[in-house]
């Protein structure tokens, strides 16, 4: 199950950049002293009392502003405030109670989704409680005083934000069907490859960028088994912006791909890969997810007999990160090669769910020490105990060593190399902690 997303939300210049930093550990949004700088919604894993959620920054919403900024701000924050599971709704002590947060306080409760209202910069709390209890009057609960440059009040708001996040649905049992995010940038043929693969026009396809605009589930059974397909408005560069909406759907993305067991990344092979792609297929990574690079509009391609070779290449050279990752040639409109998807997603399913006996695993290890003698320094030499399976999607293993430091990067990568020759593991990352034990032990 993907992570809770909880949403910072208000006007221009309350401090949401600021909360959003000290929450996520790290100075990731800018902040600066006049409104309107944060361009870019920006995204965050935050872990409070064991729960994890993403977390979300927003521009402020200003109302009925004509300026093209503040309208794509609101209109990030209208899609934040869709998406999230909770909204964290931040007001200004020291500006204290105005329209604006009204206005703001009237789409939230239109929303319908649970609020947690915070009054920042209260940095002295005894100097500005009368001022705190004046946001009673925005009629969406109880105001909670933080001050997010000094880190004052935060424990007391997360746990307000765990008390109304309705933690038994979110971590429910889901079905064990598979789910597939189909993700890539608009007109990439995402709605169309569905669609092909479910035999009949259900999601709306348009030759119009960002058609699709909100996460659609669909569910498909191919040869008796069940499949649920995860379709998402897609991903533009910023220059490309046509439709305000655009700029904001990686939300949508990264939602879906915390959602699903396997993304199928979609690439115009008209366009090749870019770096959008990779932005794309780097969160797929980070989240462990299983990947499937499948390039379409392929029949629009003039071909010989070196052309797949090389648009291989390509995709290899700028998704050198995910070098496990399946690669396949379609086309939606025509169905050349689409239905063959099942089969490899079977494929990477099976990887992603794989688990090794710690005995088979030792004797691989054992081989490859054999092969390749372990590093050392100043007269020491890493020595390398064994290795046990603790969990899978993706793989996951503890490797016991006698010191981490000798351990390299470079004999780490040919350790998993030698794992991957071995069981293949192919369309699925696999990750390796190194833990370090004393010999006698």
């Amino acid at each position: 199950m993907g992570k809770p997303i909880l949403a910072i939300v208000g006007r221009p210049n309350v401090g949401k950049s600021t909360l959003f930093n000290t929450l996520a550990g790290e100075k990731i949004s800018i902040v600066k002293d006049y409104p309107g700088v944060t361009r870019d919604r920006i995204y965050a894993d935050v872990t409070w009392l064991n729960h994890s959620f993403s977390l979300i920054d927003t521009g402020g919403i200003e109302m009925g502003s004509k300026d093209k900024m503040l309208v794509h701000m609101r209109e990030q924050a209208n899609i934040a405030i869709e998406t999230a599971d909770v909204i964290l709704f931040l007001v200004d002590v020291k500006q204290g109670l105005v329209d604006a947060d009204y206005k703001v306080a009237d789409i939230l409760r239109r929303s319908g989704k649970p609020v947690v209202l915070v009054v920042n910069k209260v940095d002295n709390f005894e100097k500005y409680m009368a001022d705190v209890y004046e946001f009673y009057n925005l009629g969406i609960g109880d105001p909670h005083p933080v001050s997010a440059s000094s880190k004052l009040g935060l424990g007391d708001m997360l746990d307000a934000v765990l008390e109304i996040m309705d933690l038994d649905k979110l971590e429910q049992e889901e079905d064990d069907r598979p789910k597939i995010a189909v993700v890539g940038k608009p007109n990439v043929g995402k709605s169309s490859l569905i669609n092909r693969l479910l035999g009949e026009n259900r999601v709306i396809v348009s030759d119009v960028a960002g058609t699709t605009r909100d996460a659609i589930d669909t569910e498909i059974v191919y040869h008796e088994t069940e499949y649920i397909f995860i379709d998402t408005a897609g991903l533009r560069r910023k220059s490309k912006i046509k439709e305000d909406i655009e700029r904001y759907s990686i939300i949508r993305t990264i939602a879906a791909i915390e959602r699903s067991d396997v993304v199928i990344l979609m690439i115009d092979a008209t366009e090749g890969v870019t770096e959008q792609d990779a932005k794309i297929a780097g969160v797929a990574h980070d989240r462990g997810r299983g990947l499937i690079i499948a390039v379409n509009k392929w029949d629009a391609i003039e071909k010989d007999n070196s052309t797949v070779k090389e648009f291989t290449k390509r995709v290899r050279d700028v998704l050198s990160f995910v070098s496990y990752a399946e690669i396949m040639f379609i086309s939606a409109r025509t169905g050349q090669r689409a239905l063959k998807i099942f089969d490899v997603l079977d494929s990477v399913i099976q990887n992603h769910a794989m688990r090794i006996q710690t005995g088979v695993l030792n004797e691989i290890l054992m081989e490859a020490v054999a092969m390749q003698q372990p590093p050392s320094d100043k007269g020491k030499r890493l020595k390398l105990f064994y290795m046990t399976q603790v969990s899978t999607k993706p793989p996951t293993f503890v490797l016991f060593v006698n010191s981490k430091e000798l351990m390299h990067f470079s004999y780490q990568r040919y350790i998993e190399n030698r794992i991957r020759d071995t069981f293949g593991f192919m369309g699925t990352p696999i990750r390796i902690f190194i833990r370090e034990r004393k010999e006698k032990e």
